[in-house]
């Protein structure tokens, strides 16, 4: 095998351009993708189970059949419980619209133009505002002409996304059947020298990829219903929807906490006007940030995750901005393969000349490994 530098330079050319030429054809058919990347993402979850089930006897086709039946089941049971409650939820909300306005605009904007000294009240003026679209007319009859056009093919968006829905499970059945046969497919084009490498990178994708979309969504749900059952004990009117909108978005550290505490704190002033159900609101969100911490991330993720949560929302936006709703779904993989190949490059770096130089001193480690006592600061003098 030619190992010159000039052989090494253009494999790795023909390995950008491979890429480049991925990446494209990701941008240019993501549109039709979006359903095939969901059901392979559901795939992924299932096929443990199925090897699980395949391990103690039953063939394969059997125990996709039973694992699919139980997602379809958890599913329908999810949206037969979720969507009767958000429905009436957000009647209430709908209904409560008057009244949070009025709050709004009596007792906040007040209060904080007292404590900043900003006519806020001026800019909610009917007057003001009607003023200022006559001002910026043909901007707005611009903007509304975008709206137009976008609701116009809003129609053929929602035939499409019909079509993915109906799509997916039929997807999700194949991608469950055939999961094993794929991988080895995959493994069958990776160059054999390197095969080894591509196999642990792998494997440590998988585990830190499952680890945080298995854990951290177990995380989510159990939040999202302690912090509903609380609210609603509490006697938000909009506690439920609160509470699993905190859950939904705990994926990042604090944020779901921090949004829960504000949207609460919000519907309790508005509801009840008094402090007492603030310091309540407070308390639920103080005891589901301390079940989390020392119940539910140790035993449901764990530490092997490595995900930033910075790394976490830049992938969740970039993936959006460029990919739209496929990027999204690409965007945690895409983060937990980054991390494990970032690791891996750092490993590569730190025992290459260009980290050591061309004579590499003697780690510290080196001298417990070889039972030396490590050196102290006067020992160079001595």
């Amino acid at each position: 095998m030619d190992t010159t530098p000039t052989a090494t330079l253009a494999r790795r050319w023909q390995w950008a351009l491979i890429a480049l030429i991925v990446g494209t054809v990701i941008w240019l058919l993501a549109p039709i993708l979006t359903p095939f990347v969901f059901a392979a993402m559901l795939g992924w979850l299932g096929d443990p189970l199925v090897d699980r089930l395949q391990h103690r006897g039953w063939s394969r086709q059997n125990a996709v059949v039973l694992v699919f039946c139980l997602m379809a089941l958890v599913l329908l049971l999810s949206l037969a419980v979720l969507v009767p409650m958000i429905e009436r939820q957000l009647g209430i909300l709908i209904d409560s619209l008057p009244v949070y306005r009025d709050w709004f605009i009596g007792t906040a904007l007040p209060w904080m133009e007292r404590r900043t000294g900003l006519d806020l009240l001026s800019w909610l003026d009917p007057d003001r505002i009607i003023q200022l679209i006559r001002e910026h007319w043909e901007r707005a009859g611009g903007i509304a002409t975008t709206m137009l056009g976008y609701l116009s093919r809003s129609g053929f968006a929602l035939i499409a996304w019909a079509a993915n829905v109906v799509l997916v499970p039929f997807l999700t059945f194949y991608f469950l059947r055939d999961w094993d046969l794929l991988k080895e497919r995959v493994a069958a084009l990776v160059p054999r020298d390197h095969i080894g490498t591509v196999t642990r990178l792998a494997r440590e994708s998988d585990d830190v990829l499952g680890a945080f979309i298995r854990g951290q969504f177990s995380v989510m749900v159990v939040l999202g219903v302690l912090y509903a059952i609380g609210l609603w004990a509490v006697g938000l009117d909009l506690g439920l929807l609160i509470g699993f909108i905190a859950g939904l978005v705990s994926f990042v550290p604090y944020l779901g906490p921090a949004t829960g505490v504000v949207l609460g704190v919000v519907a309790a002033l508005v509801q009840y006007g008094e402090w007492t159900h603030v310091l309540l609101v407070l308390g639920v969100f103080g005891i589901g940030q301390v079940i989390e911490s020392y119940i539910l991330t140790p035993r449901l993720v764990g530490d092997r995750i490595g995900l930033h949560p910075v790394a976490v929302i830049f992938a969740i936006m970039a993936g959006g901005q460029l990919f739209g709703f496929l990027g999204v779904l690409l965007a945690l993989p895409v983060a937990a393969v980054a991390n494990v190949l970032l690791r891996y490059a750092h490993d590569r770096y730190t025992h290459s000349r260009l980290y050591s130089g061309d004579q590499p001193g003697i780690e510290l480690d080196d001298f417990v490994d070889a039972g030396i006592d490590r050196p102290g600061p006067d020992d160079d003098h001595a």
